[in-house]
């Protein structure tokens, strides 16, 4: 393990999200917040790495009126990404253009709270927020293309399966992880995707003894596999194979109604909830999260249990918010806090 490197500190700011651009080896964006996202302004920052493990600069900003809880790099265009704003607001940005957005979307009532953009059907994103939908844009369009009513309760995450085009999952504060297939239509789906009927829950994973489902993330390497981060402070990795629905379901299903699924994996030792899971797009056995005890912890699925942890870093002084692989340089993850830090880190 490498030891603990140079950090950026953002002054008057706390750190949301972090994400590596999938164009540029050295290049980043961050999400920040004033007031730790409860009220005030937001904003974008545009990051370059010096190299794999030294220092990390701001080469620009945007400011935005309200906070801004995630963010995410176009597939497209190298220059543009979007924005998940405390306000419902997702803005897409240019970096080519300095002062403004290009673009404002806004359908969400509530703070939008996950943004992903797909990787493989690359002219749709997609986006979560805590009035419970799910939405799916196309950057060339002011209106969304699919409302998905998803959960009765907050949705605090939303991505896009690397496998599949047509496969996109969520997280929410009832409980429940569901994966959605956007070729098949449902009554809690409104708008089409290329003449589809919108999208239908496919799996739902209740999680064993964990109450809210706070985030996840998709193995890279495994189909069907994911792992999630809950309340009760595990992570827990499924395979989604395991856990389809017999039947397709025409209404949400209340939170307290449905069996537990059994997790593949449980991984113990984070003090408090984990608020950010990310597998390694290099090793498939090889995942980090970022906590609620200001810790990052990286751990292996086939160490032996039970706490297939491999190493722990402690450079924050606040919660762990975000954090991201490089795609570019083997084992170089980057992390953002409350704290207003940046840290680059080699754990593996």
């Amino acid at each position: 393990m490498m030891p603990l490197q140079p950090l950026l500190q953002i002054p008057g700011y706390s750190n949301f999200g972090i994400a590596w651009s999938p164009f540029i080896p050295n290049r980043l964006a961050l999400a920040s917040s004033a007031n730790f996202g409860l009220v005030g302004n937001g904003r974008l920052h545009i990051l370059s790495s010096l190299g794999p493990l030294g220092k990390v600069q701001i080469d620009q900003y945007y400011d935005n009126k309200d906070s801004i809880f995630d963010l995410a790099w176009s597939e497209l265009n190298q220059n543009q990404l979007v924005t998940a704003g405390g306000d419902g607001n997702i803005k897409l940005y240019d970096l080519n253009l300095q002062d403004f957005p290009i673009k404002n979307f806004h359908e969400h009532s509530r703070e939008v709270m996950s943004i992903d953009w797909s990787n493989l059907n690359k002219e749709i994103f997609a986006s979560c927020s805590w009035d419970g939908s799910i939405k799916l844009w196309s950057p060339d369009r002011q209106t969304s293309l699919v409302t998905i009513l998803a959960h009765q309760a907050c949705v605090y995450a939303t991505q896009f399966s690397p496998h599949s085009p047509n496969l996109l999952g969520s997280s929410s504060e009832d409980g429940t992880f569901k994966l959605w297939d956007l070729r098949l239509p449902d009554t809690r789906t409104s708008g089409t995707i290329s003449g589809s009927g919108g999208a239908r829950a496919v799996v739902e994973i209740r999680c064993m003894n964990g109450g809210e489902v706070l985030s996840f993330d998709w193995n890279k390497y495994k189909e069907g596999i994911i792992a999630t981060t809950l309340t009760d402070s595990s992570i827990q990795t499924y395979d989604l194979r395991a856990n389809r629905l017999s039947a397709p379901t025409s209404t949400v299903i209340p939170s307290n109604v449905g069996p537990t699924s059994l997790p593949v994996h449980r991984l113990e030792g984070h003090v408090y909830p984990a608020k950010k899971v990310a597998w390694s797009p290099w090793r498939a056995d090889v995942l980090a999260s970022g906590g609620y005890d200001m810790t990052t912890r990286v751990w292996s699925t086939i160490r032996p249990s039970p706490t297939f942890l491999v190493a722990t870093q402690s450079a924050h002084t606040e919660f762990v918010a975000g954090l991201a692989w490089s795609l570019f340089e083997e084992g170089i993850l980057m992390t953002c806090g409350w704290d207003g830090r940046v840290c680059p880190w080699k754990p593996v």
